[in-house]
């Protein structure tokens, strides 16, 4: 064993009958999460988005240069102005920019350009992209950005829900705003996603349509 790498030490091996458990009651779990635009305006503690945060941390990426950064956002004046930001992209977006095949895409959703859960919402996560990693001194290559990010942006929305939270992405077009808002205004770092978190509102409803969702033939082949 070279003086760089330790050994697997905290890896669990469980029987196979005990790894189908798991595997079907994560996919259960999974299965409740769903992307609602209707939140409540209870708080969320930190920590818990903190611990959630740490996990998406974790994710795999290119050569272990972790190449994000997340803005958790409980700000009511910041959540006001990324809001007001938003709404204005979307306007414009629902009125054309968007295209017909686009927006007849999103009528069985019922979505529109009011996002009123921006400010609702106890928090905002805001995810950025970095091109590059400052390393003694130096400003170094990252590797497989995009998925990377990708990756871990999964993590966090699977440990949001695993913690008890609701969940929406969030991806308005151009998202240039987030940077200037967010203070992550430089040539380094871009806007992936807006995450908005926190418990459902009461009368928080699901689309049907987001409930159809393709067989494992449909999105799976075994060779």
């Amino acid at each position: 064993m070279s003086d760089d790498h330790l050994s697997l030490s905290d890896f669990i091996e469980y029987s196979q009958d005990e790894m189908l458990h798991r595997a079907e009651k994560n996919y259960h779990e999974v299965k409740r999460r769903h992307s609602i635009r209707k939140f409540s305006n209870r708080a969320v503690p930190k920590a818990i988005i903190e611990q959630c945060i740490l996990a998406a941390g974790t994710a795999p990426n290119g050569a272990n240069h972790q190449p994000w950064h997340f803005v958790a956002i409980q700000s009511p004046e910041i959540k006001a102005q990324i809001r007001q930001q938003a709404e204005a992209l979307e306007q414009a977006f629902y009125a054309g920019r968007a295209g017909e095949e686009w927006l007849d895409a999103l009528k069985p959703l019922g979505t529109n350009a009011s996002k009123p859960y921006l400010e609702h919402a106890p928090w905002l996560i805001a995810v950025f992209s970095q091109k590059r990693k400052q390393e003694e001194g130096e400003q170094k290559s990252n590797y497989y950005v995009h998925e990377s990010v990708g990756i871990a942006t999964g993590f966090l929305i699977q440990a949001l829900h695993h913690a008890g939270l609701g969940t929406l992405t969030h991806t308005p077009k151009p998202m240039s705003f987030l940077s200037k808002v967010c203070g992550r205004d430089n040539d380094n770092e871009r806007p992936y996603m807006l995450i908005v978190a926190g418990y459902p509102a009461e009368d928080a409803t699901v689309p049907t349509h987001a409930l159809d969702k393709k067989s494992l033939a449909e999105i799976c082949d075994f060779m």
